[in-house]
């Protein structure tokens, strides 16, 4: 698996864990707003933040996505 393809996979989880739901949810939610090319794409500074900050920038983009 490639470097960003693993922090794929940490964002996701961290996301799981953070807002309590299901891999399901998160997977579903993540196709819905397209967080799978966000993240991969934005990979070489989002990696270098930490769990809080992800957690926030992922919440942004979907409350900016859905507006």
């Amino acid at each position: 698996m490639s470097k960003e393809g693993s922090f794929l996979v940490f964002c996701m989880e961290c996301y799981r864990h953070a807002k309590r739901m299901s891999g399901r949810e998160v997977a579903a939610l993540f196709a819905r707003y397209g967080l799978y090319d966000y993240i991969t794409e934005g990979f070489e500074s989002l990696h270098t933040t930490g769990v809080k900050y992800i957690i926030a920038d992922i919440d942004e983009y979907i409350a900016n996505r859905a507006a």
